[in-house]
Order: C-alpha cells, then structure tokens, then sequence
C-alpha cells in the first residue's frame, strides 16, 4: 500500500484492527507518515527529530512475526515526548545544554511501548525540561497550535498535541506535573489523559518516590487514550512505584463500556483561580449536556484552597532535586523560569515542606470523601483558549495577575496533588474558533470510570474532532 494519505483520516483503533488483519504494514503507517511529515511540520514545528531509519528496522523485525504476536498495537507507529530517552535517538530535553545528547540506552517505558508493539519514529517538541506550559525552547523553536498558528499550543506535551489534530500520529506519548498532558490536549482540541501515580513505569531520575509527575496517552479520541493506555501499562523493577497490570478487562473495553455515572460535579473554578468567562459557559454547558443522558449534575468541588502554596513548594523540591547540578554547571544554558524553580527550591525551609506534605495529604483525604458522593468532576481543563506563541506564559485572567509563571495552571495542578487520575477533552470552541478542553477527573486508581464517563460526554457532545486537520497558518 506504501504512502495512503487517506490513512491519516482513521482513528487509532481503527488502523490497529488492519493491521491485525493484514491490511496494512507497520512500513506502510510509516512511509504516510513520512510524507504527512515533510508536508505538515514545516508549518507548526512539532516533530523536530525523525527516526525513520530505526522505525524501519524495528517495523521489519515486527513483521516477522504473525500479527497476533505483535502486542496490542500491532506495529503502530508512536512519536516520543522529547523528555524521554530513545537508544540511538537525539534526546534534548528542550535544553542547548542535551542538544546533541544522544542516549544508548531507552527508558523503561520505551521497552513497554516497543515490547507491545509501538514503532518509535520520532520525539515530539516540549519546552526546556517541560518548564512551562507553552512548547517553545532555544533547541527548536517554538511549536505553534495548527487551529492558528500565531498561537500556543500549550505544553509541555505540545508537540504531542500538535502531530495528533494534524494527522503527523495517530497517537502520542506525553507526561504531565502541572497538566502537561492536559494543556495542549486543551488548547489543541485532542484528548490527554493523567493517570494515577504508578499506572505507567518510567525511570524516576532523582526523584524516585515521585507523585507529581507522571507518563500518559495522547490520542484525537477517548477510545484511542484507552488502546495506548493499555499498551503503556505495568510495573517494572527499574520503577519502585510502578504498579503492577490491573487484573480483568482493558481499558479500551472500559472504556465502551456504556457505563453512565448517577452524579457528577462541576466547578467553572474549583475555587481557587480565575476562569475566562467564554470558557467557562462553554465548560459549563457541556457539563450539564449530561443530564440529556440521565446524569444528576451538581454545582460543588472539594475543598483545594491550599493548592497554589502546596504546588509551589512541592515542584520546587522536585526542580531542585533534578536539576541543582545544572545550576552550578551550565547555569547560562538555563531559561530563567527553570532557574527561579530551582533557586527556590534549593532555599526551602524543612517548615514549608513538612507544611506543604500536610496539605497534599489533607486534600487527598477531602478529594476521596468528596468521591464517595460524586462519579464525576468536571471543569475546564485550561482558564483560557490559546494564547500568542510569542507570549511566555498566561500573566493575567479576568482582572487577575499572576504571581508566577505556574500560577495560571492551577485548575490542573490541583489535581495533580490529589492523585486523582483525569483527562481534558474536547468540549466545544470560542467564538473564534479556538478549541477548549474539559477536564474531567475521576477517584484515584479508577481510570475504568473516567474513561467510560468520559466517552459517554464525547457521545453526547458529538465527537468534535473526528479527523486531523491542516494547520490554519496565520503568522509565520
């Protein structure tokens, strides 16, 4: 079949089941994706390493095998986020400093995608060590959002984000601290899913005993979060928190499990952050278009007032605990918010850690009581719709300005904090097109319920994104 740009158009479920029966080749997937590549990234700068040679090699090596013994992707061809090491493949970490590192061996959760089937062919972009929510680093430029490319497309998954609404994969690997996963998935109208701390092993670095952050699925729908989620899953020695493979039904059969939660809440703010009054009606009417199915919907959220001072200190820590040396070492390599987060962490008083572990374990209690009532929380995924690429970060918001360049992102991480897994999806766009994600959030370790709910609000909402689009080039 060789290069089908007709391919590009087909759910990720859809082009598993080919190549389960033979339709078409893991080489095939590749050769499309080459071309949709060289016609599309020039535009949005989303995918600035390729790796087609080694994804071809491995993509040979797979077809040697009969299709069922190929894991569940079958040969399906998955770009990296550029923060996680691929052997043989430059890993820049968004950062002059790694801007020729090239690692010899891959991360654990490399092995996991390839061990079930995934075909790496290229590494997404993301800002500098995935500071900030807004893809752009002195490596590679500026990824720019294809719905208008003077805009951002958030981060630091952006580059993810982006090859999945332009058709350049039909899934995405991403992480998230303080909604990395659910930031471009916002701005860029896909789907990114948070899991639970654990689900998805991962070499820790220096941080082993981590909670804030963690590897997840990008896709263009709920049912293909799902299928990678899948594929994705397990523990691993190299991994202490890694949890093992739930027992039972996969996710992807969860996930079309017509399953209809009885309440669920919604909270435009979850009472701790300014919200674009746009995105919150657009939040709020999709929320409530649950009650066409049923669903008793509520005003309410737990209680997160301590979110903000909790997040500071504890990202602080983890800065600092990963990249202190670089400080030292190749401080005039850093951009200044990477060096703010590890100056302050480097000055904190044992007082505001034990603090701020105290407030992450009384939120954590409220949020698990807060479930015991609820299926479901849902709010907007981002404050705003995107923002100018050229912009750094989001320095106001309805009458309020930011202390920080994190601040903004507080309606993700105070999830975050919880524990609680969740995913932002599309739920409609600004009277200027612009797409706008929901956030929905289920009780820690019950991804089954957050993506059957949250295939049940992509079915009443009618799917908002069915197929990739070309980039809206207005600015370059």
């Amino acid at each position: 079949m060789a290069n089908d740009p007709s391919l590009v158009k087909l759910a990720a479920h859809e082009i598993v089941d080919l190549l389960a029966i033979g339709a078409v080749t893991p080489v095939d997937l590749l050769d499309t994706l080459e071309a949709r590549i060289a016609k599309v990234d020039p535009l949005v700068n989303a995918l600035p390493t390729l790796c087609f040679d080694r994804a071809r090699t491995h993509a040979h090596e797979l077809m040697k095998q009969p299709p069922v013994e190929r894991g569940r992707l079958g040969g399906m061809p998955i770009p990296i986020k550029d923060l996680t090491e691929v052997a043989a493949v430059r890993t820049t970490y968004g950062s002059p400093i790694f801007k020729d590192h090239v690692p010899m061996t891959s991360d654990v959760l490399v092995h996991t995608i390839e061990d079930e089937g995934g075909v790496i062919y290229a590494k997404s972009n993301t800002p500098e060590f995935g500071a900030g929510a807004n893809t752009f680093n002195e490596v590679f430029g500026a990824t720019r959002n294809p719905w208008n490319t003077k805009l951002s497309a958030a981060g630091s998954s952006g580059g993810a984000a982006v090859a999945l609404a332009t058709g350049m994969a039909w899934l995405a690997h991403g992480s998230d601290m303080g909604g990395s996963l659910r930031n471009p998935a916002s701005f860029c109208g896909v789907v990114g899913l948070r899991p639970s701390p654990g689900r998805v092993a991962t070499d820790p670095g220096n941080k082993v005993d981590r909670l804030l952050s963690v590897e997840g699925p990008m896709a263009r729908n709920v049912e293909d979060v799902a299928l990678f989620f899948d594929a994705m899953l397990g523990e691993s020695p190299r991994d202490p928190v890694s949890l093992p493979r739930p027992i039972g039904d996969s996710y992807l059969t969860a996930a079309r499990s017509n399953w209809v939660p009885e309440k669920v809440a919604f909270s435009a703010d979850l009472g701790i952050t300014p919200v674009d009054p746009e995105v919150a009606e657009i939040c709020r009417k999709a929320a409530y278009k649950l009650q066409d199915a049923g669903v008793t919907v509520v005003d309410d959220h737990p209680d997160l007032s301590e979110a903000h001072d909790c997040f500071g200190v504890l990202r602080a820590m983890s800065f600092a605990t990963s990249h202190a040396g670089k400080l030292v070492t190749h401080r005039d390599q850093l951009k200044p918010e990477v060096i703010w987060n590890i100056e302050k962490g480097l000055a904190l008083p044992m007082s505001d850690v034990v603090r701020a572990e105290a407030q992450r374990a009384a939120m954590i209690q409220r949020t698990n009581a807060f479930f015991d009532e609820y299926d479901l929380l849902l709010c907007p995924a981002t404050i705003v719709a995107a923002f100018p690429v050229e912009q750094r970060y989001l320095e106001t918001c309805n009458g309020h300005t930011f202390a920080n360049y994190v601040e903004w992102l507080g309606i993700v991480y105070a999830i975050t904090l919880t524990t609680a897994p969740a995913l932002s999806m599309p739920c409609g766009f600004t009277r200027d097109g612009r797409p706008v994600g929901l956030q929905v959030v289920a009780r820690p370790r019950r991804e089954a319920k957050l993506l059957a709910g949250a295939k049940l609000i992509e079915t009443v909402l009618g799917q908002l994104m069915p197929a990739p689009i070309d980039p809206k080039v207005t600015h370059l």
